[in-house]
């Protein structure tokens, strides 16, 4: 999956201008051009899709702000700064390149298109996904777990490249995909399991889910004792006839037929939301 880290001055200006304030510097700056030029300001708002949609060739219809904030000492210092994470988000990148792929091609088995990923400030806490496969990115890079930038990048990408389900299959596909990326491609990037992170309210649909999930990454049933000691979850492999033929299903393949067995495969429900919410 080839993806590109660039940062780009106007998806840079418009999400300073229209997220969240990252300083209290920068909320001045905000103020004092939208008391000044209200008109423009408000004009600016429908530039995002314009500049995603070809950001080498954009020129905007009115570039007086653009042009102010080009030209300040303050955009300066938050350019140079988007500049470092950007480079700092590439080496998480580049560094997990070999496992990247490898998710593509073993977990996930489908390919992905090619992203473009447009950095801003991490301060903005955000991960937008766009048409024609661009993403905004700012998140800020936990030093005790960097390896988290991915998996928040590759949910983002694998969600919004997965067919749209019924609103109430939804959680199927939630719930595979967190299995795929946080807790396979996880445990295999750290070294230790992370099948008990994830959403709390998919825990149980994902506890009823794995023991197909093995058989779809090919685990033997053998090994089934092996996996629940080193994940934590726990059931009884004499009730699961083996499906021989989920190792060869892609993720997409595998939520259908999910879905499609939901009523088998999600046994003995005692909560009665999660019932009526998944079947």
């Amino acid at each position: 999956m080839n993806t590109k880290f660039i940062v780009n001055d106007y998806i840079l200006i418009w999400n300073l201008l229209f997220g969240a304030s990252v300083s209290e510097s920068v909320h001045k700056m905000k103020q004092k051009i939208w008391d000044t030029y209200k008109l423009e300001y408000n004009a600016m708002f429908k530039d995002k899709d314009e500049i995603l949609k070809d950001y080498k060739n954009f020129i905007p219809d009115n570039d007086i702000i653009y042009n102010i904030l080009l030209e300040s000492k303050e955009y300066e210092k938050i350019k140079k700064n988007v500049e470092k994470y950007r480079l700092e988000v590439m080496q998480v990148w580049d560094k997990n390149k070999k496992e990247n792929e490898n998710l593509i091609k073993n977990i996930v088995r489908k390919k992905l298109p090619a992203y473009t990923m447009f950095v801003v400030n991490k301060e903005l806490n955000i991960i937008d996904y766009n048409e024609g496969n661009k993403i905004i990115l700012g998140r800020e890079i936990d030093k005790k777990e960097p390896l988290r930038i991915l998996f928040e990048i590759h949910m983002t990408i694998a969600k919004n490249n997965l067919k749209r389900y019924k609103e109430e299959f939804e959680p199927f596909k939630k719930a595979i995909v967190e299995l795929a990326i946080l807790n396979e491609f996880g445990t295999r990037l750290s070294g230790r399991s992370c099948y008990q992170s994830g959403t709390p309210s998919l825990l149980p649909l994902k506890r009823w889910l794995y023991p197909y999930w093995l058989m779809y990454l090919g685990i033997p049933k053998e090994q089934f004792d092996e996996y629940m000691t080193r994940d934590k979850i726990v059931f009884d492999k004499e009730k699961y006839a083996y499906e021989k033929e989920l190792k060869k299903m892609d993720i997409e393949e595998f939520i259908e037929f999910c879905i499609r067995n939901r009523r088998y495969i999600v046994r003995e429900v005692k909560d009665k939301k999660i019932e009526e919410e998944i079947l």
